[in-house]
């Protein structure tokens, strides 16, 4: 079958279940949620040994370690993943939610109520967790789902998402409601994103190369979630102790995810009391760093910075850190080149916090925190499908809600226009 007709067969059969999906009860959504919860646990040999034929063919090509650990399944993430699953059980189901009433002069009622989007496709890079977290959530929202996953992760996809397809059918959810695309031409993604009529939204979830290319190209509606450039301002006020922890934390813990910090901005009276401390922990820790010609001062081992450096989400232990004259000349630095997905300012200035977060543009602006918790599960929302980092209809962590649009029912006694 040419892939064309095997994207759009999936496509169809999403569809046809999206009708029956939409109005499934909730007990039924969160019985079998449990289910494919306890499906991935009773199945995680298959699952590891699925993950380890994607590990061995991603070494062999040389893929880098960070991605390498985005890419490799065990025990501890499977069981993240069957949290995640069990989590999205106990939240509120949207859809049916009454999110305004009112009665007209004439006597005509309407009310505006939650409903499932219908069809979403899910394009995403090497992390298998995508697979439950996006399953889950668009079953729970009463939506159909159509995963695309990179090729990297394909044997783990598969496994995993035939898994949950055939735990949720079992327990009641319609035959078709989770589709995965299981060939890795490139050209699925294109006529994935082309199926109008078929499918309702496509989120991209990756690298900026991946979403360009989504954005760029689909003629199906988009919910665009953003590389991610984010930066920590340590202020002249900032307490250096904390400064220096929550910058290894938004560097280090993970440095592949979107949310990790890229960019370090000093205020340059901070830096002397700062920078030779954060530099000794970033060597010491095996971070690369570029830094401008004040930053590179401090030390030799600092590598000099780009143009292209403050441009670019490394996804690695490589950071690149400039030294500013104020707050304002880091909030346009932040401007030029941020994403719009999370800013963190480090500061005991009350009035300095104020005036980052009113003026930074992003979907989650911080005061002395780190950007790693730019996180649905750590907001509280359950797994999520990514960080939007668009204006219209969903930002930030996109959870439940987000997945649902709203319609009118409107109810009268005859009434008719005059």
């Amino acid at each position: 079958m040419e892939t064309y007709e095997l994207v759009k067969s999936k496509a169809q059969a999403a569809k046809n279940a999206a009708v029956k999906l939409a109005v499934v009860d909730t007990e039924t959504k969160n019985k079998a949620l449990l289910a494919m919860a306890q499906a991935l646990l009773d199945k995680e040999a298959e699952i590891i040994a699925a993950n380890d034929v994607d590990m061995a063919n991603a070494k062999a090509k040389g893929m880098r370690e960070s991605l390498l650990d985005r890419l490799q399944l065990n025990h501890a993430r499977i069981e993240g993943m069957a949290d995640g699953l069990r989590q999205v059980a106990n939240l509120v189901d949207p859809v049916g939610d009454v999110l305004s009433e009112k009665t007209l002069p004439n006597n005509l009622r309407i009310t505006k109520v939650r409903v499932p989007l219908g069809v979403i496709g899910i394009i995403y890079e090497a992390r298998p967790n995508v697979t439950a977290d996006a399953a889950g959530l668009c079953l729970k929202s009463g939506n159909a789902v159509i995963l695309k996953g990179g090729s990297e992760a394909m044997e783990s996809n598969k496994a995993i998402a035939q898994i949950l397809s055939d735990a949720a059918t079992k327990s009641g959810i319609p035959a078709g409601s989770l589709q995965f695309v299981d060939i890795a031409d490139r050209q699925a993604v294109q006529d994935l994103i082309h199926m109008n009529g078929l499918v309702d939204v496509v989120i991209p979830r990756g690298g900026a190369g991946l979403i360009k290319t989504v954005v760029t190209n689909a003629s199906v509606p988009v919910i665009e979630t953003g590389s991610g450039i984010c930066h920590t301002f340590v202020d002249a006020s900032a307490n250096v102790e904390m400064a220096v922890n929550i910058s290894v934390n938004a560097k280090v813990q993970r440095p592949s995810v979107c949310n990790a910090m890229e960019t370090l901005l000093v205020h340059q009276e901070a830096a002397q009391k700062f920078l030779p401390v954060m530099l000794e922990k970033f060597f010491e820790l095996g971070v690369e760093v570029r830094g401008d010609t004040k930053v590179q001062a401090f030390s030799d081992k600092v590598v000099p910075a780009t143009e292209e450096d403050w441009a670019t989400e490394y996804g690695d232990l490589i950071i690149s850190i400039k030294v500013v004259e104020n707050i304002y000349e880091a909030l346009e630095h932040i401007r030029q080149y941020g994403t719009m997905h999370s800013e963190c300012i480090v500061t005991e200035d009350e009035k300095n916090a104020e005036i980052f977060q009113k003026n930074v543009d992003a979907a989650c602006v911080y005061v002395n925190a780190s950007t790693r918790f730019t996180d649905g599960n750590e907001f509280g929302f359950g797994a999520e499908i990514g960080i939007s980092t668009q204006k219209l209809h969903a930002r930030g962590p996109m959870a439940l809600p987000e997945l649902t649009s709203t319609k009118y029912l409107i109810v009268g006694q005859g009434q008719v226009r005059k």
